[in-house]
């Protein structure tokens, strides 16, 4: 069944995609020739989100208030629909760092945010879906499969839709997967619960209930209000991983619909699936962190479901990591490539020989995140490192005028620093003494400072407050409006 289903979602994306014409533009492999439907295009943003890291990782926490990350998200996607994808359309982007550009007097703080994604990619977000998805396979399969042959086989997968197909492909691919994949995962959610007579409560600590997180706690419920809302417009207006799909649409309407349409599956379906299952995981095993989704779902779905959701399992991550593939050879081609090397004539050809590359690099990064004791606790202490200082860049661009690029580059070398002294030097971090969310709004509004400081006083330029009218379409096209 697994090999079934596997090839099933493949024929239905050919059977999808096979009309289509090719001329190898930009626009052709990374926004599907701006021809997605706000179907395809929820989907996309749907499933390059949900993977491994949400069903193994959140779940692999036990405890139901990391359902807040999730539910958050709405904030993120609102901002989205209303703020950013006007903009992005408006300046005709293919990556959100083209919108950074026109909002500065140079290309330089473009250059730099592009490299800053492409490093999270390669580093991060690629060998985290391998790892986590190969994890949540040999917990499934059994333990006497190394999980990296696991997670080579999700990689060449992943790997042949990008090059095959580019972001028409993988939207689709996403499109019909997650069908399968949030019916299954809304399936165990019930199993599970049966498993314990609808009783998740008896001898389950209430801290694990608890939707206030304590001080102690992955989230502390003040942190709702602090730094999560900042967390959330980050990832799903700004970061290329997301924000592509949407800009893959044929209008700002249309694609206003797909990013509605995401935001109703992520309140209304996605918080059960990556909490309920751990804690079951908790009331019948113990505490067993990132194992617990694969041992449960082993413990309570039917031998005869086990090959479709172990297929629909392998289908996000693979989807998961074509999606950040097509991002990351996007910004190499678009932002590196044609200004560095030369003009792309077959975005097809290298986007097969950057594919490639970052595909191997995430296959050697899969063992460092062996040993990580929380997977979805170490992927978002370490996107603080770059979340917040590239969304210093962008409200610095979009709020004022006449700030240099060189600024925008100093606010985010700020940021940069400091969260990295924070993360890595414990001393530092015990004297501050506040969350790692909390932290993030420091780095933020320092950021933001630090840019409109070094335009001042080492530039000798004075930031002119624009507040909101570039988002009410008032604001002026030119550069460094």
């Amino acid at each position: 069944m697994f090999i079934g289903l596997t090839a099933l979602v493949g024929l239905l994306t050919w059977w999808k995609v096979r009309s289509a014409k090719h001329d190898g533009s930009e626009k052709d492999v990374f926004l599907a020739g701006k021809g997605l439907s706000w179907v395809f295009v929820a989907g996309a943003i749907t499933l390059t989100n949900l993977s491994t890291d949400q069903l193994v990782g959140m779940n692999g926490n036990q405890m139901l208030l990391l359902a807040w990350w999730e539910i958050a998200g709405f904030v993120g996607l609102m901002t989205l629909a209303f703020v950013f994808v006007p903009l992005y359309y408006r300046y005709n982007c293919t990556t959100v760092t083209e919108l950074l550009e026109r909002r500065y007097d140079g290309r330089s703080i473009r250059t730099l945010i592009s490299a800053i994604f492409i490093a999270g990619n390669l580093l991060i977000y690629l060998p985290a879906a391998l790892y986590s998805g190969g994890l949540f396979l040999q917990s499934l399969f059994g333990a006497q499969i190394p999980l990296i042959w696991f997670s080579l086989g999700l990689a060449l997968v992943g790997a042949a839709y990008t090059v095959l197909g580019g972001l028409r492909a993988v939207a689709v691919m996403d499109t019909f997967s997650g069908i399968g994949i949030l019916a299954l995962a809304l399936l165990i959610v019930f199993l599970a619960l049966a498993a314990v007579d609808f009783d998740i409560v008896t001898g389950v600590p209430a801290e694990r209930l608890s939707m206030v997180g304590a001080a102690d706690s992955p989230i502390p419920f003040h942190t709702l209000f602090t730094g999560m809302a900042f967390i959330q417009i980050f990832y799903w207006s700004t970061n290329q991983n997301i924000t592509q799909k949407a800009m893959a649409a044929p209008t700002v309407k249309e694609a206003q619909k797909g990013v509605f349409a995401a935001a109703a599956i992520r309140i209304l379906v996605v918080p059960p699936i990556v909490v309920i299952p751990g804690v079951v995981a908790y009331k019948l095993f113990g505490d067993v962190g990132d194992a617990a989704y694969g041992r449960l779902v082993a413990e309570v779905l039917p031998t005869w479901l086990s090959g479709a959701f172990a297929a629909m399992v392998a289908a996000a991550v693979i989807t998961t990591f074509s999606a950040v593939l097509n991002s990351t050879v996007a910004l190499y081609a678009v932002d590196f490539h044609e200004q560095f090397i030369g003009e792309v004539k077959n975005h097809w050809k290298l986007g097969a020989m950057m594919s490639a590359f970052a595909t191997v690099l995430a296959i050697v990064m899969v063992p460092v995140f062996m040993n990580a004791e929380s997977i979805i606790n170490l992927l978002q202490q370490l996107n603080g490192l770059s979340s917040m200082p590239i969304l210093s860049a962008f409200i610095v661009g979009l709020l004022f005028r006449n700030v240099a690029a060189r600024s925008a580059i100093a606010g985010v070398v700020w940021g940069i620093g400091l969260y990295a002294l924070f993360t890595f030097n414990e001393g530092f971090a015990a004297a501050i003494g506040i969350h790692y969310i909390d932290f993030m709004v420091v780095t933020l509004f320092t950021s933001v400072f630090a840019a409109l400081a070094f335009n001042r006083f080492a530039l000798g330029r004075k930031a002119e407050w624009i507040g909101f009218e570039l988002f009410r379409g008032k604001g002026e096209e030119g550069v460094a409006a």
